[in-house]
This record gives structure tokens, C-alpha cells and sequence, in this order.
């Protein structure tokens, strides 16, 4: 069985990369790589964090045997940036990839992911790894944004959300309507269309499938697969074998299955022996749909859902999984982000990071390797949009606008003086603490001016559309 990299392993890598290498007269190669994500999943809707009736053993384990972050964050409250964020590792507004008015990717856009920034599966390609995304990609649906363009050697997936390019009353509507006759989604093998639309209730069981057939095609290694399930994004589909096993309802349904592909992964790493060379993270886009009744989720004992900065919209379920290396049972608090993957990832390739731009994440292996409370980030910024609208600074986060998830429901709210909360005493943002702490205000001020004093934006790549008659 291989063994997790060592300490002087890891300082020699520059050295010994790409490819396998001798050190000792012993194989040396980098850990692979796994990340899972879901979609529209809220904090509260597994197992390991309370959920009382969706049921996910997989995952629990997966906690149980690794580690789970408390205070962990997606790059944006919604799709498309969330999704950027993570595979750049940057603020969304920093490649183009935010926008205030079409906060996602539709299939009438004509842009995507610039070419220009650099995705965890080409940093990755540089060191010899063998690529492949499964599921959503969200990032540009025309060829020159698709996954295959940006790094991955293989993609099986859809490139949008599963609820987009709807066929409605005999007539195509690129949004969501009441009377849906089908949604036409493709599912897409590499560049090329191979269903449509796309059997929506298979689809879960189908990415799991691909993955687990590319990890033991590529187990000599390393391989990276980033595999990101449609579900539990509404419309909710589950195939046969999980339909009515949930008390929580379709939405219940489709989870459970999320938890089974899961199983699947971890168990396919175990029977090929490539578990202790495997670091696997779970986690999600951003917060529960909340619109959608019982067909969206839960971000349990936190405020708001999808498309919000309050805690439900960005705080994320999340879990590390790497035996041998990662000490079972693990919990940390530290604030944690989907932009710290990458460089997670380079550093575990013993690649430094890019000097030619701002990187806002910074590598975990500090905290998977034991130092569960090391401070890898003091301060959190959290953007709707283009537009800063809180800022965490260690515990202390204020909120200079409050905003429902849709702007037509009137409910935006500009603070002056911002709205604070101290999120270890009180994750549920009930209780505004400003008026005894404007030394803290004062602090988180010069927060935000020296962020913005850096920031450069990107233009938008969000709202440029596809001329049509």
C-alpha cells in the first residue's frame, strides 16, 4: 500500500516532479486528489452535522475517520462564482467570474472561466497528475470554457445548473416556469453532447460510475477528480433504488444518494489500496435554496440560504478525509474556504504559489496534519455579486448590507453603523452586539480599506450574451 509523503518527501518534491521519482530507492509520488461537491446543500443537511432524518453513513464515517471544519466557506452564495472560487482559488470578482444582475452563467452566456487564470486541475497537469471532472461545471458551456479547456483531461457531466434550458408549453425558456414539460440539460462526454436531455434520475448514480471507473483506471497515479453531483439543486431527482428511502422526502432521497456515491468513492480507494495516498474533500457550492419550501435544504442552526452572506448562504458542510495522515476524529473551527484547495494542492506538489497574481487562499496541511486551530486566515470577505457585503475578522463579523435572496423581494439593507455578531457565541447572527464594540467596527474598517485599496476586479464575464433571433 502506498504511504502518505513525508515531511522530507514533501521538501524534495520540486526535485522529484513529474512523475514518480526515487528517493532511497523508494517510489515517491504525490497523494491524489478527490474533491466532491455538492449543490444547494445546507449546513444542517447531513448526519454528521445533526440532520435528524436524512440519513448519511458515508459521510458520517468519512467524518468520523477524518476531519470536519465548523467554519468553512464557499467563495460565493451562488453557483457560477462559488465554483470559480474554487477552482482558481480567488475571490470571484477577481477573475470576472461575479456579476449583480446575472449572478450566474445561463445557456444563452457567451463567456466563461478566462483563459488567463489557473484552474487546480492545469496546476496539477504540471505535475503529472491525470485530470478528470464529473457532474456540474457551471463555468462556460461554449468549447472554449469547458472543463477539457481548462486542465481536465476527461469530463462526464452537464455544464449548467440541472434546472436551466427548460422546455416549457412547447416553447424553450431559459429559466425556471411552473409548467415545465422536461428540462433539456445535455450531458456532455468531453466536448461533445451525448444526451439531451439527460436522464436526470440515473445521473447521480452515472457520475459515481465514471469517477469510480477513472480512479481505478488511473490507480498507479496520481490522478485528480473533482466530482461535482447536480443534486440537491432543484429540480430534485433520485434514481429507483432511492426513491421513498428518505422520512425527509425527495429532497431526503436525493442526499442519500449523494452519501451513497460518496461510499462508493471511499470504498474504491480502499479496494485498490490508494486510501493512505488519497486526500478526498466534501463539500457544497453554497447554502440551501431556501424559496423551495421542502424541496430545498437546511443550513440548520444558521441564518439564510442560497444567494445571501448571512451564515447559511456560504458556511458549508465540509469534511478532509486521508488516512494515515489526518488523525480520526477530527474538528476544526479555524476559518477555512473552498479557495484554499489550490493551494492545498500546490503545496502537496511542491509547486509555490503564482507570483503574478492575488491567490486569496492558503494550503490546509497545517491543520489536516493535526494544528486543527492554526490560523491560516485572520479575515473573510463576503461578496454578492461584485459588492462587499460582510466581513468576518476572527469571530467578529459585520454586516454592512443585508439582502433576501432576490432583490424583487425588497428586502436589502444598507448598516450604518454595520450590524455585528460574535459567531462563537452566536452562529446564528440573532443578536446585534455594534453598539457595545466600535472598537471592533474600527478594526474591521481598516479591514475592508486595505482590502479594497488592493482589489482589482476583472470585468465581468457574466453578462455578455449569445446574440438569438
Amino acid at each position: 500500500m502506498t504511504r502518505p509523503l513525508g515531511l522530507l518527501a514533501l521538501l524534495l518534491l520540486p526535485a522529484l516532479l513529474p512523475g514518480c521519482s526515487s528517493l532511497n530507492g523508494q517510489s515517491v509520488s504525490p497523494p491524489n486528489i478527490v474533491i466532491i461537491f455538492a449543490d444547494d446543500l445546507g449546513y444542517g443537511d447531513v448526519g454528521f452535522n445533526g440532520h435528524p432524518t436524512i440519513h448519511t453513513p458515508n459521510l458520517d464515517r468519512m467524518a468520523a475517520e477524518g476531519m470536519k471544519f465548523t467554519s468553512f466557506y464557499a467563495a460565493a452564495s451562488v453557483c457560477t462564482p462559488s465554483r470559480a472560487g474554487l477552482m482558481t482559488g480567488r475571490l470571484p470578482i477577481r477573475s470576472g467570474m461575479a456579476s449583480n444582475s446575472r449572478r450566474v452563467l445561463f445557456p444563452d452566456s457567451k463567456l466563461g472561466l478566462p483563459a488567463e487564470e489557473i484552474t487546480i486541475a492545469e496546476a496539477l497537469k504540471e505535475s503529472g497528475y491525470a485530470t478528470a471532472a464529473f457532474g456540474k461545471w457551471h463555468l462556460g458551456h461554449l468549447p472554449p470554457y469547458l472543463p477539457t479547456r481548462n486542465g481536465f483531461d476527461y469530463y462526464y457531466g452537464i455544464p449548467y445548473s440541472n434546472d436551466m434550458d427548460r422546455v416549457v408549453d412547447g416553447g424553450r425558456e431559459a429559466f425556471w416556469a411552473p409548467k415545465v414539460e422536461y428540462w433539456n440539460v445535455p450531458l456532455m462526454r468531453d466536448e461533445e453532447i451525448i444526451e439531451r436531455p439527460a436522464d436526470q434520475t440515473t445521473i447521480t448514480r452515472r457520475y459515481t460510475e465514471e469517477a469510480v471507473r477513472f480512479i481505478k483506471e488511473h490507480k498507479q497515479g496520481p490522478f485528480f477528480v473533482y466530482l461535482a453531483h447536480s443534486m440537491v439543486h432543484v429540480p430534485l431527482f433520485r434514481s429507483d433504488a432511492f426513491a421513498g428511502v428518505s422520512r425527509r422526502g425527495l429532497f431526503g432521497d436525493a442526499m442519500e444518494e449523494v452519501d451513497w456515491s460518496v461510499g462508493q468513492v471511499l470504498d474504491a480507494l480502499r479496494e485498490e489500496g490508494l486510501a493512505e495516498n488519497t486526500l478526498v474533500f466534501f463539500t457544497s457550492d453554497n447554502g440551501p435554496w431556501l424559496v423551495f419550501d421542502t424541496h430545498g435544504g437546511s443550513a440548520g442552526l444558521l441564518r439564510g440560504g442560497k444567494g445571501m452572506t448571512w451564515e447559511g448562504g456560504m458556511r458549508e458542510p465540509s469534511v478532509a478525509w486521508w488516512p494515515g495522515t489526518i488523525a480520526p476524529g477530527q474538528v476544526s473551527a479555524a476559518l477555512t474556504t473552498t479557495m484554499d484547495y489550490l493551494p492545498t494542492a500546490l503545496e502537496l506538489t511542491g509547486r509555490a504559489l503564482p507570483n503574478d497574481r492575488v491567490i486569496d487562499g492558503r494550503s490546509l496541511l497545517p491543520i489536516l496534519r493535526g494544528d486543527t486551530d492554526h490560523e491560516i486566515h485572520d479575515t473573510y470577505f463576503y461578496y454578492r455579486g461584485t459588492t462587499l457585503q460582510a466581513v468576518r475578522k476572527g469571530p467578529w463579523k459585520a454586516h454592512y448590507i443585508t439582502q433576501w435572496e432576490y432583490e424583487a423581494d425588497n428586502q436589502r439593507a444598507e448598516h450604518d453603523p454595520p450590524l455585528l455578531f460574535n459567531l462563537d457565541e452566536d452562529p446564528s447572527e440573532q443578536y446585534d452586539v455594534a453598539a457595545g464594540h466600535p472598537d471592533i467596527l474600527a478594526d474591521i474598517a481598516a479591514e475592508v480599506a486595505r482590502h479594497q485599496a488592493e482589489m482589482v476586479a476583472r470585468p465581468t464575464q457574466l453578462e455578455e450574451r449569445i446574440e438569438t433571433e
